[in-house]
């Protein structure tokens, strides 16, 4: 080969690799900067727990979070009802066909980086004016046409346009993806809280229904005790008031439960009407849940994993932008056949063939381009904004939950020795009254003073309940950034 045939072959391979190749024009990504993350959670440094309690700050080596984090809570009824929300809940089927549409948007714009092929067969008869223009006597005016034809047509990705366009399209495809993780995490976490506080009502229930059949016996000992002319008819009423005022109270416990008991029918994806659930009242005391550390959180956190794909996405966006200013190049060709017959179609005289290439540059736009791509870097300035945001409020929700199973574990605490001692009250102000020392007013007091505080202890165990699952969700439930796909 000679010196100049070498030197248009070099050419020509690069003229190649630069249509194949091209270039990306545009920022790279880089994740956005956040600020640093502390050493640990502020609220896993409380004051040592008080005797008897049952709430631990958990360390780096234990347990993990796994992504069935409601096992957890030794629950039989509550794992069956969290195993429905994957095959019922219409919430969390809504984000999975939304994740699915844009997963195949990559594959639509994927398509881009390839040439278009086309074919077709045409075959037709046709007569020409005997009056036309250009007649010539010894010009067929009628005659058959038959073509087979194929064509293609490419525009190389020389400016990175279609890179940036895949780009943009995979990463907001993964923040669907993570926007569904974030999706199944609340529907189970709202599940979880909606039964603990059906269950907390289920206590208190029971609580009430206990109290009622004590203050019956009550109301016979006040109604014995007037037959025999040591006790007042003011007595007899006062028994009668607490009794109907406290079967009133458990009365008015069925509404809320029932609400709860609704809204778990419809999170599990049954109607209200055909689903009920058995009383069964708080039991298990609270787990201790594994925090890790601060700087995993980002990880942990498909919210956060969301916003910041989006980022990736805003900024690709900037780079198809900034594609527009550059020329676009079209190249084209098309083959086939065609004949006055079928049967002399692949002969060689009726071949026919065309290539070609098309260069065009806008010269003028009155800044069209330029505002585009300024808007694409303000998209980009709110979704960085966005993100950074949405790590602060991760952290936030982590140290709010945090402080209240703490505080709730100390008021646990405290709640305890006060339904302790309303209940040596209540035994106290009893005895005094079958001896006829106080009247059946001290017996009243003590009795509410106890109903009061044993339904503030049940409420208390039902908010440590409640405040384990918020933070469950505030750690994002097991999930990690490893589980995104790759579109």
């Amino acid at each position: 080969m000679t010196m100049k045939g070498t030197q248009l072959s070099l050419a020509a391979s690069a003229v190649l690799c630069l249509l194949l190749a091209g270039c990306s024009v545009g920022p790279n990504y880089h994740r956005p900067t956040v600020t640093p993350p502390p050493p640990a959670y502020k609220e896993l440094t409380p004051p040592p727990n008080p005797p008897g309690g049952n709430w631990k700050s958990a360390q780096p080596e234990d347990t993990a979070l796994k992504g069935n984090w409601w096992t957890i809570y030794n629950d039989p009824q509550l794992n069956d009802l969290e195993d429905k929300i994957a095959i019922s809940n219409q919430t969390l089927k809504a984000a999975t066909e939304q994740y699915l549409s844009a997963r195949e948007s990559v594959k639509y714009y994927r398509s881009n980086y390839y040439p278009t092929l086309s074919a077709g067969l045409t075959g037709a008869r046709s007569r020409l004016s005997y009056n036309r223009p250009v007649y010539f006597p010894s010009a067929p005016s009628q005659y058959n046409d038959f073509v087979l034809q194929g064509q293609a047509s490419w525009e190389p990705d020389l400016w990175g346009s279609v890179r940036r366009t895949v780009e943009s399209a995979s990463a907001s495809a993964q923040a669907t993806a993570a926007d569904l993780a974030n999706v199944e995490l609340s529907v189970r976490a709202e599940l979880a809280v909606d039964y603990f506080e059906m269950r907390g009502l289920d206590t208190q229930q029971q609580l009430l229904n206990d109290t009622v059949v004590a203050y019956e016996h009550y109301l016979k000992l006040t109604q014995i005790r007037f037959k025999g002319g040591v006790a007042t008819e003011s007595d007899v009423a006062l028994a009668q008031t607490q009794l109907e005022s406290t079967r009133t109270q458990a009365i008015d416990i069925a509404v809320a439960r029932a609400q709860y008991e609704h809204a778990i029918a419809t999170l599990i994806g049954v109607s209200a009407s055909t689903f009920s659930l058995p009383e069964m009242p708080l039991g298990n005391s609270v787990p201790a849940i594994p925090a890790g550390l601060p700087s995993e959180l980002l990880e942990r956190r498909p919210d956060v994993s969301a916003a910041e794909r989006r980022v990736d996405a805003a900024n690709a966006q900037i780079g198809v932008a900034i594609a527009a200013y550059y020329p676009s190049i079209v190249l084209s060709g098309g083959g086939g056949f065609e004949a006055k017959r079928p049967g002399i179609w692949l002969q060689g005289p009726s071949e026919l063939w065309s290539l070609g290439g098309q260069a065009t540059e806008l010269l003028f736009d009155a800044g069209r381009r330029h505002a585009v791509t300024q808007q694409a870097r303000d998209n980009y300035g709110v979704t960085v904004a966005n993100y950074r945001q949405s790590v602060l409020t991760a952290f936030q929700e982590v140290e709010d939950n945090l402080a209240a199973l703490r505080i709730l574990n100390q008021e646990s605490t405290t709640q305890d020795a006060a339904v302790a001692a309303a209940e040596r009250s209540l035994m106290i102000s009893t005895g005094r009254y079958k001896q006829g020392l106080v009247n059946y007013l001290e017996v009243l007091t003590a009795q509410t003073a106890q109903l009061t505080n044993q339904r503030t202890q049940a409420s208390i165990s039902t908010r440590q309940f409640v405040a384990s699952v918020q933070l469950i969700e505030a750690l994002g439930g097991g999930w990690n950034t490893s589980q995104l796909p790759k579109p």
